[in-house]
């Protein structure tokens, strides 16, 4: 399978990013294609709310001249998206929020009969980590990843959240083979 990794985070060393890591490593261990996106590199301007992209169904059709519409053909064409980001108060970061934001472009006549996405059936994840506990803490970041799959008419692959992070290197070390759990639950 084709894999799309999304990292929202900043530190190429975080968390998050050794976490994403072992999944990946797991992910390709298993034979698939992974591909990691780093927004914090990208170029992505927010969501216009013009419709212009509600008038094209068949394609990836936002007006905007930036990073996203690259990134929103590779998302098209893989078969799962892993989202990632370390727990920003109590969301997901400023660049992965504006890129699903720009995830508007993917689907037409929500909530209407003839509802169509170009990423229908997908499998879609969400890997986030965070300094404290889930409670009180991530659960609007999972509502919020619950609800995206609606529009998209995606699946919803798996969400994972490791809670009481200090630095990669005190990742408590059942961390890795939960991370391999959740790599083979993503893909089925």
């Amino acid at each position: 399978m084709k894999v799309l990794i999304l990292e929202g985070g900043a530190r190429k060393q975080g968390n998050t990013a050794t976490v994403c890591g072992w999944v990946v490593e797991e992910l390709e261990t298993l034979g698939h294609q992974v591909e990691r996106i780093s927004l914090f590199d990208k170029q992505i301007r927010g969501c216009l709310a013009c419709g212009k992209c509600k008038q094209v169904t068949d394609q990836v059709a936002c007006v905007q001249q930036d990073d996203a519409n690259v990134i929103l053909e590779k998302m098209v064409n893989a078969q799962v998206v892993l989202f990632t980001s370390p727990l920003y108060f109590w969301g997901i970061t400023g660049p992965l929020k504006t890129f699903i934001d720009r995830t508007y472009s993917l689907y037409v006549q929500y909530h209407q009969p003839d509802h169509s996405s170009l990423v229908e059936g997908q499998r879609q994840g969400l890997l986030m980590t965070g300094g404290g506990p889930y409670e009180n803490n991530v659960e609007s970041a999972f509502i919020a990843f619950d609800r995206l799959q609606k529009p998209h008419k995606a699946i919803s692959a798996g969400k994972w959240f490791v809670g009481s992070c200090s630095t990669p290197d005190k990742l408590p070390a059942d961390i890795f083979h939960q991370a391999k759990e959740f790599a083979r639950k993503l893909v089925g």
